[in-house]
């Protein structure tokens, strides 16, 4: 079973804090993954992606900063800071910074 990892324990955070915009890329930092979960931050600069692709896993997200675009199944979905979608399992989905953008990621298999 894995723990939280990648923060400080019994701390005050700002999630949005954890995880650093760079330049032209896709930031990722985990903060915990098992064969029954997996919690990743995810900064995006403007114009950069994750391609479609499928997950096992409903995966539930929440913008922390910034504009992304989340395509479900071909519809496009515009989030903002704080607010949520669930990409369902076995569907086809991206994520797209349309702005620079910040999310929480939580997938459960």
């Amino acid at each position: 079973m894995a723990s939280i990892k990648n923060i400080e324990k019994s701390t005050v955070l700002t999630l949005k804090d954890e995880v650093a915009y760079q330049a032209g890329q896709v930031v990722s930092k985990t903060l915990a993954q098992n064969s029954a979960h997996s919690v990743t931050l995810f900064a995006f600069d403007k114009g950069e992606e994750i391609s479609t692709h499928e997950s096992d896993g409903d995966a539930f997200v929440t913008c922390l900063d910034g504009v992304g675009e989340l395509t479900i199944d071909g519809v496009k979905y515009e989030l903002h800071e704080g607010q949520s979608i669930v990409m369902p399992a076995h569907h086809p989905h991206a994520v797209y910074g349309k702005e620079q953008f910040k999310m929480l990621l939580v997938v459960i298999f």
